[in-house]
């Protein structure tokens, strides 16, 4: 039993052993989530509609005039005379919409798509509303997907005479598989061809450099090129961009992200990368904050003096200026160290960031300095 229970005590050592010197891919990446496919992508699909059935939050003749041209436009096509009413028709049940949705690629006819409706005139609301046949049409003013159905709205308003309440907006709404594919979108891409080409998201040198030596130590020596900071190119001998894809989308690389700091001076917000440096620098911080109070008093004459009761001003200033912390900030090697010696200044958000400005502007910041 004790043989048995070393054996088993030095199969796990040497299993740990082993899992310790499997070398780790910190940081590592799907190509899939850093590039795109040339000539594959979606198209955006726009339509003008209308929405029926709403209950008196829909547009007015006076201020919507065009709902009514669509009105009575409809209406003659299916055949019904509105001509000699025209004047007397009201649309408060109908709301003239703009329909938008996203066509993908290679969506094949019959396929169903989310559409987005939008109001464009002055309708309350489109709760409970139904949207009409609205075809859909792409860039090149082709009709790609007719769109149809009862809308999904999350807001609501409730008003009275002497009040109004609105939750999110109820003058857009979803309409889930509300359109069908009725005609098949140009693309780039065929099975056959001789290059696929992947698009860098984010483009950036050593990251394409990267991804070119990670398919060629995949695929070959030689199957990859990156052509620039945006785009590598790969070879398609065997005919099958399909195949050939799902190789590529699956190998791991580590993107490199250069050193950038944003700042939201309307938030406060600062986001810094793991690639933020700084050179020695020393940081005075102060502040100086003002307080004015105003006291105004009533001087009342003496009786029989034949003066007059007059308020006279009283302002009173007060300056108080921090001490300002000369802080040391060192060459750093760590983004935590950086925070901590920021904050060892004791300012705030808003100080922060005009710390960060002067030492960009002191050249001691090796960052790219955006403000939001």
């Amino acid at each position: 039993m004790a043989v048995l229970k070393n054996q088993r005590a030095f199969s796990l050592l040497m299993l740990g052993i082993c899992l310790l010197l499997i070398p780790l891919q910190a940081d590592a990446v799907r190509i899939k989530d850093l590039t795109s496919v040339e000539g594959v992508r979606g198209n955006a699909l726009i339509g003008y509609g209308l929405v029926v059935g709403l209950d008196g939050t829909g547009d007015t003749a006076r201020q919507s005039p065009f709902t009514v041209n669509s009105i009575t436009a409809m209406l003659i096509r299916l055949g019904v005379n509105v001509r000699a009413n025209l004047r007397m028709m009201k649309p408060k049940n109908i709301a003239a919409v703009m329909v938008t949705a996203t066509l993908p690629a290679f969506a094949r006819p019959g396929q169903q798509l989310d559409v987005t409706v939008s109001s464009i005139g002055n309708a309350k609301s489109l709760r409970g509303g139904t949207l009409l046949v609205t075809p859909l049409l792409g860039g090149d003013g082709h009709p790609y997907a007719m769109a149809q159905g009862s809308l999904l709205i999350g807001g609501f308003t409730a008003s009275g005479k002497a009040g109004k309440v609105t939750q999110n907006v109820p003058t857009a709404g979803r309409i889930p598989n509300g359109a069908r594919v009725e005609r098949v979108a140009p693309h780039g891409l065929s099975i056959d061809q001789d290059k696929i080409t992947l698009d860098l998201r984010r483009s950036d040198y050593t990251t394409a450099k990267h991804i070119q030596d990670a398919i060629n130590a995949q695929l070959g020596k030689g199957m990859a090129k990156a052509i620039n900071s945006g785009a590598v190119q790969v070879w398609n001998p065997e005919s099958n961009a399909v195949e050939l894809i799902a190789k590529l989308e699956q190998i791991d690389v580590s993107p490199d992200h250069a050193a950038i700091v944003m700042v939201d001076e309307r938030t406060g917000t600062i986001v810094m990368g793991q690639d933020v440096r700084i050179d020695t620098v020393a940081v005075a911080h102060g502040n100086i904050s003002v307080s004015i109070t105003e006291n105004p008093q009533v001087s009342q004459p003496g009786a029989f003096s034949g003066g007059k009761t007059t308020t006279v001003n009283r302002t009173r200033i007060n300056v108080k200026q921090g001490k300002a912390k000369l802080v040391v900030l060192h060459k750093q090697v760590s983004l935590s160290k950086l925070v901590t010696a920021l904050n060892a200044v004791g300012a705030t958000p808003s100080d922060l960031i005009a710390v960060l400005q002067a030492i960009k502007a002191a050249g001691a910041l090796h960052a790219e300095l955006r403000t939001m």
